[in-house]
């Protein structure tokens, strides 16, 4: 099977979770992708066998989902997690790894990690987490959620707000985003720094249209807007659409895009 894209098996759905794979073990990859294949809201992507490949494969093809290892050639899981964390945000990362250690599970989840995955789960558990995503729900077992809500609660080193860690961010119910960073920010500059799509999600969010209803008039699926709408946030540094709608309420009216119908085709 080709390192670079994967396919087949049964016809995609048009809003199937996009998906890169990266492990260097081959016979693992491989067979991953096969399971893939038989599930029609999954679409493998690209793979990559290695930290540095993955980021090129990322940029290429800008998944919903990627499945990292942890022990890689090269840069490693962790820190291609903490790369594709910083360079694109609306990316979800899931640790798959063969380590249960609480220092691998803490390190992948403070690097960015938004779930992680021991190899021996079962192949329908690691199905349900995954389109968890799609709920807002961190893909973490219950043995690990605990774990990491454990750690959060001490006063360890690793303790942070939420808004650090993402996992633990979406344990405790709170958007999986950055917490603000930049004080006093204009917010007609932040504003402007949107992408058309995302003044359409922004649009739609203030006019009180929830996920599933955004999805519908854009023609996206909800994952796609929960990505489109955790980019908003982070480049308005907010932590809600309560508080970005707020601010968009807050400017002077101004002239935005028009925001198509179901007939009007996916601009994003």
């Amino acid at each position: 099977m080709d390192d670079q894209t994967a396919g087949g098996g049964r016809e995609r759905r048009a809003t199937a979770y996009r998906v890169v794979l990266v492990d260097d073990h081959p016979l693992f990859r491989d067979g991953m992708a096969r399971l893939f294949a038989y599930e029609d809201d999954f679409e493998v992507v690209a793979t990559a066998s290695s930290g540095e490949e993955a980021i090129e494969r990322i940029r290429e093809t800008m998944p919903d989902i990627v499945l990292m290892d942890i022990d890689m050639p090269g840069i490693g899981g962790i820190e291609a997690i903490r790369a594709i964390s910083r360079e694109m945000p609306a990316v979800t990362i899931v640790a798959l790894t063969v380590h249960e250690d609480d220092d691998t599970l803490f390190e992948a989840v403070k690097a960015g990690a938004q779930g992680y995955l021991v190899k021996s789960i079962r192949t329908a558990e690691l199905l349900v987490l995954l389109r968890g995503l799609a709920l807002g729900e961190a893909p973490l077992t219950r043995g690990m959620a605990t774990r990491i809500l454990k750690e959060f609660a001490r006063d360890r080193p690793i303790r942070g707000e939420p808004g650090d860690f993402p996992a633990v961010a979406a344990a405790h119910g709170t958007p999986t985003i950055p917490a603000p960073v930049t004080p006093g920010i204009d917010p007609a500059t932040a504003l402007a720094s949107l992408s058309a799509r995302e003044e359409e999600v922004l649009s739609l969010v203030a006019a009180r249209l929830t996920n599933k209803e955004i999805a519908q008039r854009l023609v996206l699926s909800e994952f796609t807007v929960k990505n489109h709408l955790r980019n908003i946030l982070a480049k308005l540094h907010l932590t809600s659409r309560t508080q970005a709608a707020r601010l968009l309420a807050s400017l002077p009216t101004r002239s935005g895009p028009v925001v198509m119908g179901p007939s009007g085709g996916d601009r994003s």
